[in-house]
């Protein structure tokens, strides 16, 4: 049960700011996930593309160790990997832009 009225969403200016802000944000504080209902999506189709891509062995070798001792797939954990990279790149550039 909540004891308080949730707190309003900010404003954000661009998508990367609404980002940067839920991925810190603790949403119990924004949302009444009491009152949340399970949704299904029977008929949504991944947005991924397939790619090949060469990798030295090593490099190859090492991730699947990686991926093993968190106990997921390498190929997810790459996804992972890259996506953080992108992220940590975009706001670089942004706070360049910025300055």
């Amino acid at each position: 049960m909540r004891k308080s009225k949730p707190k309003p969403i900010p404003e954000f200016s661009s998508e990367a700011e609404e980002q940067e802000f839920w991925a810190t944000a603790d949403t119990t504080e924004y949302f009444d996930w009491s009152q949340a209902r399970r949704v299904v999506f029977p008929k949504l189709k991944p947005t991924t593309t397939p790619i090949s891509m060469r990798l030295p062995e090593t490099l190859l070798t090492e991730l699947k160790r990686l991926a093993n001792e968190q106990d997921v797939p390498y190929q997810s954990l790459m996804k992972v990997y890259l996506a953080e990279r992108v992220a940590l790149e975009r706001r670089r550039r942004e706070r360049k832009v910025k300055a």
